[in-house]
C-alpha cells in the first residue's frame, strides 16, 4: 500500500490512499495522467475523488461533500503533487523487484531465439 494523507474533517477522520485495484478502477474510468496538462480540472477532481475510493468509497461518489472537504485544504498544489505521487506508487511496485532474489521459488526467465 502506498503511503496515506490521513485528515479529520467534520468529526471523522479520512484516509486519502491509492491501491493497485484502485488506480485500475481509475485508469478503467478513462484518468490519465497526462490530462494534468490537458484537462487540469477533471485531473484533480478526478484524482482526489480517486483518492477516497481505497477507504470512503460513498465520498467518491458525492461530488457536493467532495467540493466541501477539497474547498477546505490548503496548499493544494503540494496536495495535487503527494496524491499524483500516491496514484504513481502502486504502479511501480509492479517493478519493484526488492528482495526478489532472496526468496525462494521465484522464476527465473531468459529470452529465446
Amino acid at each position: 500500500m502506498a503511503k496515506k494523507i490521513i485528515f479529520p474533517y467534520q468529526g471523522k477522520e479520512y484516509t486519502l490512499a491509492f491501491t493497485r485495484a484502485t488506480v485500475k478502477q481509475m485508469e478503467q474510468m478513462g484518468f490519465q495522467l497526462s490530462d494534468r496538462v490537458a484537462k487540469p480540472v477533471t485531473f484533480v477532481e478526478t484524482l482526489f475523488a480517486g483518492a477516497f475510493l481505497a477507504y470512503h468509497k460513498h465520498v467518491a461518489g458525492d461530488q457536493k461533500l467532495l467540493d466541501e472537504i477539497y474547498g477546505k485544504f490548503t496548499d493544494r498544489e503540494r496536495l495535487i503533487n503527494a496524491l499524483t505521487e500516491m496514484y504513481v506508487e502502486p504502479a511501480l511496485t509492479l517493478l519493484d523487484e526488492n528482495g526478489a532474489e532472496d526468496d525462494e521459488g521465484n522464476i527465473a526467465w531468459g529470452e529465446a531465439d
